[in-house]
């Protein structure tokens, strides 16, 4: 008879045998075994069908020998196989508890419930978290909800962590410690939000500054107080005005119920400056302000702490074109301007610095009234006539028409270049246009003003060009000379001497004026028509051939006695 209080193996082996009757047993599977020996370093495990296999004591113990199971204690094993070479069953309690741990987790990750976990040591990009068995990664981004630059004190402490991913084939948890904080900061950021109202003013801490503004701690929540909202006055950077670590008063500007983000104001508790600007500043009036802030369309000046008006660059100087506001003034200089345009609505005041100085237009048609002769250098020669450099950075424009009497201004503008100095007359001065008009023509007077050129008078003329049909001749005031072109026909008398290439530049010769032509400007001159009349002078007076002088005889007589006169 066996002694019940005393098994036997045979005992232990037939009371698994009937636990175990009926089941499968296949490999990959956890199953239920009986402690049947324990030896120093193995704890030997019958897995039923008289299949026995050896586990590593630190399966059970993982360090604690306390823990060490007894013979006939029941535990769970993973059966890897039933049978190796040696005729024992490969089995597993690692296994066996991250099968268990598995089963567990996939519960828990359907029902999106946190998890208790320890992180228990460091990998590449983040860490490794022991949820009961199995082992998850906890990526460095999903430790807290802010860069923790140390986390030596979360290490070895069970802490809660939200399963993201799970994939049992290749074995691979993510965990994150952040979603949960996020989850706890959104409940506390309800409640608290429902404790704020807009318009309400209260203290803060400044816990961070950044490039747009600061976030204030209100007491478990931040609000962001915007660059903007600092202050009346312009702010280039929030540290100009805080600085972590200040305790400021603040005013709720704005509370968005979805996201729940707080917009916080400074400046509104102070008195805006704007309030009756238009009072303060009226158009027409002389201010000094400082410029604060330099762009490519213009400056702009602060009147006060909070007020800023626009010298636009078009209002920056009577004289410099073009030209950068920023070569013009400087930030944090002092200037006086004047206040062109007032608009409270829209917080803007237009400002005038070249109306805060003397308009140089008025001083120069002042100095150099039209009619008066100035002097420039050629600044810049264009298609439609020459620009010179006069007082105070003023340019006047000669144009093509006022540049010579005779000569085409296509022309005439080629014996000009850069630099050179030229003297004209003032023509025109147009203060309101900013435009001085000056001629170089005028110096000299119209060679066809009055009576200097008139049809029938004899002029002297000098050839300045020879052409095959005809010759180019001036004459009159050396100054301001009149041009005409002598055909070939009217060279001369003689057919014989109608020939161009009997002169020469340079050569003097008297002709008669046939016509004046002040609307085109053109004068016609003749050798053939003075030597016709000449002809006809000297028959009326010497005798005519009918009378049996020669034609010679009389002509001749005519030049010795002209001849005699001079």
């Amino acid at each position: 008879m066996t002694d019940t209080l005393n098994p036997t193996r045979d005992d232990f082996a037939a009371l698994l045998d009937e636990q175990l009757t009926g089941r499968d047993f296949n490999e990959g599977q956890v199953v239920h075994g009986l402690v049947v020996g324990v030896e120093k370093d193995f704890v030997i495990v019958d897995v039923g069908l008289k299949t026995e296999g050896r586990i590593s004591v630190r399966e059970f113990t993982g360090g604690d020998a306390s823990a060490a199971p007894k013979v006939g204690d029941t535990v769970e094993v993973y059966l890897e196989r039933v049978e190796n070479a040696m005729g024992e069953a490969v089995i597993s309690r690692d296994k066996a508890k991250r099968e268990e741990a598995w089963n567990r987790l996939e519960g828990v990750f359907a029902s999106e419930e946190p998890v208790m976990g320890t992180i228990v040591g460091r990998v590449k990009g983040g860490f490794t978290v022991d949820l009961g068995g199995a082992s998850a990664f906890l990526p460095g981004s999903q430790v807290d909800i802010r860069p923790v630059r140390d986390v030596g004190p979360l290490m070895g402490k069970e802490q809660p962590f939200q399963i993201l991913k799970m994939d049992r084939p290749r074995g691979n948890i993510v965990v994150s410690r952040r979603a949960i904080l996020e989850e706890a900061r959104a409940e506390q950021r309800t409640e608290l939000v429902s404790q704020l109202a807009e318009g309400e003013i209260r203290e803060g801490v400044v816990k961070n500054i950044t490039d747009y503004g600061a976030f204030v701690d209100l007491g478990g929540i931040d609000g962001l107080l915007h660059v903007t909202d600092m202050s009346w006055k312009r702010v280039s950077h929030p540290s100009q005005v805080l600085a972590v670590g200040d305790t400021v008063k603040v005013q709720i500007v704005k509370i968005n119920p979805d996201t729940q983000r707080i917009s916080l104001g400074m400046k509104q508790l102070q008195t805006d400056p704007w309030d009756g600007v238009e009072a303060k500043y009226p158009v027409g009036a002389k201010m000094t302000g400082r410029i604060t802030n330099i762009t490519d369309y213009g400056a702009f000046v602060e009147l006060e702490a909070g007020v800023e008006g626009l010298v636009h660059v078009s209002e920056m100087s009577w004289t410099k074109k073009n030209v950068h506001p920023g070569k013009i003034v400087s930030t944090s200089q002092e200037v006086d301007v004047i206040v062109l345009d007032v608009d409270a609505s829209k917080r803007r005041i237009s400002l005038g610095l070249k109306q805060a100085q003397a308009n140089p237009w008025d001083a120069f048609l002042e100095a150099h009234p039209v009619g008066s002769t100035v002097e420039g250098e050629v600044k810049n020669a264009t298609e439609f006539g020459l620009f010179l450099g006069l007082d105070n950075d003023i340019d006047g424009m000669v144009h093509l028409s006022d540049i010579d009497w005779n000569t085409p201004g296509e022309e005439a503008i080629q014996r000009y270049r850069k630099g050179e100095m030229v003297k004209a007359k003032v023509l025109d001065v147009d203060v309101e246009k900013e435009r001085v008009s000056l001629g170089i023509k005028q110096l000299g007077g119209d060679p066809l003003e009055g009576d200097a050129f008139v049809r029938g008078q004899t002029v002297t003329v000098t050839v300045t060009e020879v052409t095959s049909g005809g010759i180019e001749v001036k004459f009159g005031d050396d100054d301001a000379p009149a041009t005409a072109f002598v055909r070939k026909s009217d060279l001369s008398r003689d057919r014989a001497d109608q020939r161009p290439e009997r002169f020469a530049v340079g050569d003097r010769v008297d002709a008669l004026v046939t016509a004046v032509d002040r609307a085109t400007r053109r004068i016609s001159v003749s050798i053939k028509a003075l030597e016709m009349k000449d002809e006809k002078e000297a028959v009326e007076q010497y005798g005519s051939q009918d009378s049996g002088a020669s034609l010679g005889d009389i002509l001749g007589a005519a030049l010795k006695e002209k001849a005699d006169k001079s």
